[in-house]
Order: structure tokens, then sequence, then C-alpha cells
């Protein structure tokens, strides 16, 4: 519980955002799925950091205000809206590579001191824009589900993207009906992948290939993961430790019965809601391997936590010493793993082709995405008079040539808007919309 000061927390909470900050610097892994594929955009030289860094803040900090902050203050238990989104975001803007550590730790020491003071600033502007910024959150998981579809339309007929739509939104309406419980977005991802994948194997039956094998895109980008596994299985241990000493919980599906855990005085009760947490979350991790897996092995950037099983064995485990130690197992396992999936993949030419499809799909949906939710968060902050703003700050970048790429315009436009409208309100010249 973070109400609990004790040596051991603040020295894990230090390091493991630390840590984290330190490989969202170097490219190696961050948090959110729709930040990593972006990242190979920095790394092979078609983005600027700054840019990169509007991006990573946009997607997330309505994430880290509402989520990430509700969250804890809800359970007294960290997680990972609040502590590796907030390290994605500094160590991207750390323009050096040992200052995104410091920066990492000074957020964890303050997560544990200052939450309170935090929430405060946050959400105490005139025209509270930091809260409205979770509006272009909003929109990326379920946009981002749709980048299978996209590809199928770019690589194959459009006869086959429109079957592949309706077939995706028919699974989507079935669960959302029958099996709410579910995540419709995840399984949505899930029949889209499966589909591409179909298409292409079918295409790969009907043709004979001579030759010696072309180069696997696939197995290049797992080939940069596997390079960085050591940084990886750090990071899992880290995190599977945090979780074994009861200040940190993985999502929303194990949180709160965490907490009721944490807070019972009798150890057969404790136990039992350690084990149910352990389970959902087990379960909720299954849901996303899909998005993680594909995001990986398309763009070499993996998870911060891997497929989040990490988060059940620090649960499960006696004590920190076997946390780490599991969890840096199940990091490694799971890499070897994602490394046999791209090799399979590899085999086969039209998804070895899609592999550009999909990253091209990704970037697609990601600029939609966020552009729907930046115009969602300005009318929210300031109504029409934050739409103009905004609209005239994207359109200003348009006419003088995209100075800010189409990615970074939107999270740009929204946070500029936000200091805009507080600007105004402090000489008398807007009144904030209630």
């Amino acid at each position: 519980m973070t109400g609990n000061f004790s040596v051991l927390n603040f020295t894990v909470v230090i390091i493991l955002c630390a840590f984290t900050a330190f490989l969202s610097h170097m490219g190696m892994a961050v948090f959110h799925d729709g930040l990593r594929p972006v990242i190979p955009e920095y790394i092979e030289g078609r983005m600027k950091r700054p840019e990169l860094g509007s991006i990573a803040f946009g997607l997330s900090v309505g994430f880290i205000a509402s989520v990430g902050i509700a969250h804890t203050v809800a359970t007294g238990l960290l997680n990972p809206w609040l502590l590796f989104l907030t390290t994605d975001i500094l160590g991207i803007i750390s323009p050096k590579k040992w200052i995104a550590p410091i920066l990492g730790g000074i957020w964890g020491a303050l997560t544990l001191t200052a939450l309170g003071f935090i929430n405060t600033v946050l959400t105490g502007l005139p025209v509270n824009f930091i809260g409205a910024m979770g509006e272009i959150s909003n929109p990326v998981v379920s946009c981002f589900a749709l980048f299978p579809l996209i590809a199928i339309f770019m690589q194959f007929n459009a006869k086959k993207g429109i079957i592949s739509t309706v077939i995706t939104f028919a699974v989507r309406i079935l669960l959302t009906k029958f099996v709410p419980s579910l995540s419709a977005d995840a399984m949505e991802m899930f029949v889209g992948i499966v589909l591409l994948i179909g298409f292409a194997v079918v295409q790969d039956s009907k043709l004979k290939h001579t030759g010696e094998e072309e180069e696997n895109v696939f197995s290049v980008r797992t080939a940069r993961i596997r390079k960085n596994i050591v940084f990886l299985m750090i990071s899992g241990a880290l995190i599977a430790v945090a979780c074994n000493i009861h200040i940190f919980g993985g999502s929303e599906v194990s949180i709160y019965t965490l907490a009721k855990a944490y807070k019972s005085t009798d150890p057969a009760t404790s136990s039992g809601l350690i084990q149910q947490a352990a389970l959902s979350e087990f379960m909720r991790g299954l849901g996303f391997i899909p998005l993680i897996a594909t995001t990986a092995i398309t763009t070499g950037v993996y998870g911060v936590a891997g497929f989040t099983f990490v988060y059940c064995v620090g649960y499960l485990m006696p004590n920190p010493v076997f946390a780490a130690i599991g969890g840096a197992a199940v990091i490694l396992l799971e890499v070897l793993l994602l490394g046999w999936v791209g090799k399979f993949l590899g085999k086969f030419p039209s998804i070895r082709d899609a592999s550009d499809n999909i990253r091209t799909s990704m970037t697609t949906v990601m600029e939609f995405a966020l552009i729907i939710g930046s115009i969602n968060a300005v009318v929210k902050m300031g109504g029409y008079t934050g739409f103009f703003i905004a609209a005239m700050i994207y359109f200003i970048n348009e006419m003088t040539g995209k100075r800010i790429m189409k990615m970074a315009i939107g999270p740009v436009a929204a946070i500029a808007t936000g200091v805009i409208l507080n600007l105004l309100c402090y000489v008398g010249l807007f009144v904030p919309i209630k």
C-alpha cells in the first residue's frame, strides 16, 4: 500500500520507474500499446524526439490524470497507468539517456509522497485541460483495433476488406450483446489479425516459390527485442517484485480485489482473493496477446511488462526474491516464443509483405484516432472557442508545410489550446465551461 512508506517500497518503486524511463528513452520498450508503432519512426530518423514526446504526452496524460490517479487514490495501490505511462513520456522527452532514469526515479518518489498534491495541480486550473486530455486517449484503443482491417484493404482487394469488416463487426456486436465481460476491442483485433494471416496463407498456398528465402522482416524486428532481452528481464523482475510487496496492482481487473486482500485480517480470505486476482489478470493477459505480439514483431519495441503475465507471478510468489526470478523467467519465455512466432510468420511471403502494410495501417489509424480525440478534448475544454483555437493551429500547420507531422499535431494543438484557454481565464476573457 502507498501508505506504507518502507525503505523497500521506496527503493523498488524508484528503481522501477528509473529503469522503465531508461527503456523508453532507448526505444527498447514502452507501456502504451498505441505508442509502440510510433517509436520506429524516431529510431529510423523519420521523426524528431520533441514530436515523439508530444505524441507520447497526448496519448497518455489523460489516462495518467484520470485512470492512473483514480485507481491509486481508491485502492492505495500503484498501477501501470500512473507509473509506466509517465515513464514512457519522461524517457522519450529526456535529451540524454542518463537523464531519463533520474526523471523516472523522481517520478517514482513523487507517486509515494506527493500524489494528492500532484492531483490538485493537474486538476486545479480554471480550465481543467489535463482532465480533458483524457478525451484524446479514448478513441485510441477502439480505433487501434481496426489496423488489421486497414492492412487487409491495403494488401488484398476491396472485396476481402469489406468481407473482413462485416465479419469483425458481427463479432463485436455479438460479444457486446452476449459476452460483455470480454474485451470487444481485443477480440475484434484478434479476429482481424486471424483474417489477415488467413488471406496471406491462402494466397501463398496457391503460389510456388523457388530460390533462397527472402530476409524475414519479422525476424529482424524480433532480433532487436532479443538483443535487449537482459534489460527486459530486469524490467519483468522489478515489476513482479512491486506486485509481490503489496504496493502495485497490474490492471483494473485485479487492483480492487488485491486492495481487499491486503486489508483482510484473515489469511485464508486474503490468499483466496489474491489467487482470484491472479486468475483474472491471467485471463486479461490472454486477451491482449494479439495486440502486444503483433506490435512487437512489427516494430521491434516490446512492452515494459511484456504480455503482463509478470503481474500474476508477482501476486503468487511467496517472497520478493522468487518474484524477481519468476518475473525475469516469464519475460525470457515470452521473448523466446515471440522469436519463434516471428520466424514462423516469416516463412510466408505474403505475411512478410504484410509487415509494411501493418505498420502503415497502425500509423493511419493512430493519426485518425489522435485527431478525433483531440477534437473531443478541445471541445470539452472550451466548447467551440476551443475548437476554433485548435482548428487554426492544425490548419496553420497544414498551410505552412506541416512543420509538425500529422501524428503529433492533434495532441500539440490540444495542449496549446488548454494553455491558451487558461491564460484567457486568468485575464478575464474566457469563462470555463461547467
